[in-house]
């Protein structure tokens, strides 16, 4: 016989990772940025990556973002699989599977509006817009 809760359990703990991972850095960005730009560690765009200040204000945006977003998504992650407990293996797979697609196409889509706010913000060379 299957393990359906041992299943159902893990699959409750992977729908839980993206919006977890997006408050502990949202709340992280959103305070402060990585020290130095870098190919490696934060919000890495061409526009993010042009100066120190893009650099700052795309994290802090983004950061913002991510916290309300994952507040978001982490009630509704964890609803839907309260309605599939004990339900057969396949369906507590195909269940998860869609929430966490939907997870991370939120998570993709969050770039747009912080690139939005980045044009609005900058020129193309990086410099502050004047108000």
């Amino acid at each position: 016989m299957r393990d359906v809760m041992g299943f159902w359990i893990f699959m409750l703990c992977t729908v839980l990772l993206v919006p977890l991972i997006m408050l502990f850095f949202g709340f992280y960005f959103k305070n402060k940025s990585p020290k130095e730009i870098n190919s490696l560690f934060g919000y890495r765009t061409t526009m993010s990556m042009k100066n120190k200040d893009t650099w700052e204000f795309a994290h802090h945006y983004c950061g913002r973002l991510w916290l309300v977003l994952g507040m978001i998504m982490l009630p509704l992650s964890v609803i839907p699989m309260l309605f599939i407990i004990n339900q057969d293996i396949d369906v507590v797979g195909i269940a998860g599977g869609i929430i966490e697609g939907i997870q991370v196409v939120v998570l993709l889509i969050s770039i747009f509006p912080t690139e939005k706010a980045l044009k609005k913000t900058f020129d193309e060379n990086g410099n502050r817009r004047i108000s």
